[in-house]
């Protein structure tokens, strides 16, 4: 009895309430920010599904109760199932294809009553626990070929049945995962390539071909020159040119054929190719004079009039940062910016202090995952980015998306509660 006495004490010292009271004021911010943004003085409720505030409350509710639920479970649990989970998210994957519902274009969601579930929001999670249960077991080395092949489908396959709903936004966030890999050992080289592949890709959109090609071939020149007596640097500079040059030819077909039209006019449009205010460029002109109205301290709680008015499409779901910077100004979106830069430094500090290989993995998985989500979705209501259709993690309207990041950040918190012990796989 004793002994029981003293494991629910030293569980009790061990869970890191400070991510928790973290996870707390987020969703409480994430509930007020969706009741002003959506408030109708007809249904005042706060409770049941006739609103959309009303429907958060009860998800709310439902993600601490499984959050709870998490906490009482056995560590070795996550990695025991690890792999029956990530089979099942994908059999969901492929059943949304089959009987989904198409919602503003993309096939992403199973009803179920009145409630619609999301796979792609849970397929990070299982991810995310397969993807550490794999890179901590014996002789797997992220350098080695088989195993960087291996760690890549795990992270692929979902994607691919992602982007067949098609869902661009749920797709990319996988792709966040590489900062994973690059903990893990993979080559800073791999992030090194994907940048300059992007910039490449923008550079080429911007610029006339023939001129950036030329402008390549000098810079590869003048690099051959300097290192005339390297072989392997010439050798290097040689492919380096002709892969990009090969790129560069690609990007129009890629452009052409294989984005879809709404994809290339928001790029056109954030690259400043083409201005269209009242069309595709609507939702992040409202969104920005949305967030510039709020001014330095903000309208005041239920006072913002572009999110209230749906000035802002989607103002409690993709776009519910606006409806923080309105009505709380500069002063209030730095506050929340801040709350998730210190739960993001909180995250790899808590990865960082794990014994367990399996739980640092999946701690960074947890990170990466966030911190992608915060920086698109802020990116994209200030028109720095494409408009994807992301959520804001724990603040934007969604059950799907609140119990997915809920499981995601609570299986961390279980797991370092027993940080000082260790598991692998079986």
């Amino acid at each position: 009895m004793r002994s029981s006495s003293a494991n629910q004490r030293g569980f009790f010292f061990n869970v890191d309430w400070l991510t928790v009271l973290l996870y707390l004021i987020l969703v409480t911010i994430g509930w007020f920010n969706i009741h002003s943004a959506v408030f109708d003085p007809k249904h005042p409720e706060v409770i049941g599904f006739d609103t959309n505030y009303g429907k958060q409350l009860v998800y709310i509710i439902a993600g601490v109760v499984l959050a709870i639920v998490i906490l009482l479970l056995d560590n070795r649990f996550f990695i025991a199932f690890a792999s029956i989970f990530y089979a099942i998210t994908i059999i969901l994957l492929i059943a949304v294809l089959i009987v989904g519902r198409n919602v503003g274009g993309n096939q992403a969601w199973i009803p179920l009553g009145s409630f619609r579930l999301q796979p792609s929001e849970f397929a990070k999670v299982t991810t995310c626990l397969l993807l550490a249960r794999y890179l901590s077991g014996p002789n797997i080395r992220i350098t080695e070929w088989k195993s960087f092949l291996a760690a890549g489908a795990i992270i692929g396959v979902p994607m691919m049945l992602i982007m067949l709903q098609p869902d661009t936004g749920s797709t990319l966030v996988f792709c966040s995962l590489i900062f994973v890999l690059y903990r893990e050992g993979l080559s800073p080289w791999f992030l090194i390539v994907i940048a300059l592949i992007i910039a490449l890709f923008v550079l080429t959109l911007l610029f006339n071909q023939l001129y950036l090609i030329l402008s390549l071939v000098v810079l590869g020149l003048l690099v051959i020159w300097m290192f005339k007596h390297y072989r392997q640097v010439v050798f290097a500079v040689l492919i380096g040119l002709a892969i990009s040059i090969s790129f560069i030819f690609s990007v129009k077909y890629i452009y052409g054929h294989v984005l879809k039209q709404h994809q290339k006019e928001r790029i056109d449009i954030l690259l400043g190719l083409t201005t269209d205010l009242k069309k595709k460029g609507y939702n992040v002109n409202q969104s920005k004079i949305a967030i510039g109205s709020g001014k330095l301290w903000g309208k005041g709680y239920l006072q913002g009039t572009q999110t209230r008015y749906s000035f802002v499409p989607a103002q409690s779901t993709d776009f519910i940062f606006c409806t923080i910077g309105e009505e709380w100004g500069f002063a209030g979106s730095l506050t929340l910016i801040g709350i998730y830069l210190f739960l993001l430094l909180r995250l790899v500090a808590i990865a960082e202090r794990q014994r367990s290989p399996f739980s640092r993995i999946y701690g960074y998985g947890v990170a990466s995952i966030l911190f992608f989500h915060v920086m698109i979705n802020i990116g994209m209501t200030i028109g720095i980015v494409p408009v994807i259709g992301i959520p804001l993690p724990l603040i934007s309207y969604g059950g799907s998306s609140l119990w997915s990041f809920t499981i995601l950040l609570f299986i961390l918190v279980k797991l370092d509660s027993n940080r000082m012990g260790t598991i692998s796989p079986a």
